[in-house]
């Protein structure tokens, strides 16, 4: 499966440097259903192996970025075994979990309404800015159910305080709620600041090296609650020593010291 394939999303690299995914069920608000997921799944790997792809942006077509699972897709899962509702799910986790370890720097654009599993994706992607009006809820204790799949992502995100609170009590925050507890990084008043705030963004990371960014991104998720200890310090020691060493490591500290751009920053 690839871009030409694809019929719930939208790939488009031609930028340089930037890939926009856009999720492409606007009748149903971007809800999920197992071939949104394949085919974000499909994606995600598919922009990893691409060096030449240094930002993807994930945004939602329509109303609403994503509302979470479909109606129709959950009523099929409530049919079927527990065996299938397993797979099912665990297809939902190895996508999230692609994006969360994509080496590029991930830009979750929110508006509308993120639900459930589209808080989901907010919380997997590196940086998110959402739209003052903007709603969001873990809903689904509502249905008997538990945001199970995508727990790791939102505490990781906001935290077990947090997420206990909004798991078990489904409540609608805005987006300055979300801000204030980590979910997203910054809110926009108007769609004129929203692509503001996207450009500051990739400006950014375009002064960075992209080998950087991804052994930046490791470390986080290597050493984040890990106990700092002796042997927590000889593995941070061997990886700042390895970048020292690396290309990208020598280009950069050449640059600053000749009081040049290093080769990367465009």
């Amino acid at each position: 499966m690839r871009d030409s394939e694809y019929d719930l999303i939208k790939f488009d690299a031609t930028r340089d440097g930037v890939a926009v995914v856009t999720l492409n069920r606007p009748d149903v608000h971007n809800a999920f259903n197992a071939e949104l997921i394949a085919e974000l799944t499909d994606v995600f790997e598919m922009i990893s192996d691409q060096t030449s792809i240094r930002m993807m942006i994930l945004r939602g077509e329509g109303p609403s970025f994503s509302a979470g699972a479909d109606l129709t897709w959950m009523k099929h899962a409530s049919t079927q075994s527990r065996e299938d509702n397993e797979a099912d799910a665990v297809r939902l986790a190895e996508m999230l979990q692609r994006l969360n370890e994509m080496p590029q720097m991930t830009l979750a654009l929110v508006h509308g309404t993120a639900m459930g599993g589209g808080a989901g994706l907010v919380a997997a992607c590196d940086v998110a800015i959402a739209m003052a009006n903007t709603s969001f809820r873990f809903s689904e204790v509502r249905l008997g159910l538990t945001p199970a799949t995508i727990s790791p992502f939102v505490i990781n995100a906001i935290g077990p305080r947090w997420a206990r609170a909004l798991f078990v009590t489904a409540e609608t925050f805005d987006a300055a709620y979300a801000e204030r507890i980590g979910l997203v990084h910054y809110v926009a008043q108007t769609a004129d600041e929203m692509s503001e705030l996207e450009e500051h963004i990739a400006r950014l990371v375009f002064a960075a090296a992209p080998g950087a960014v991804a052994d930046s991104k490791k470390l986080v998720r290597d050493f984040a609650g890990r106990e700092i200890d002796r042997d927590l310090g000889h593995k941070t020691a061997k990886r700042i020593a390895a970048r020292r060493a690396s290309d990208e490591g020598k280009e950069g500290i050449a640059a600053f010291l000749e009081k040049r751009a290093p080769g990367w920053k465009v």
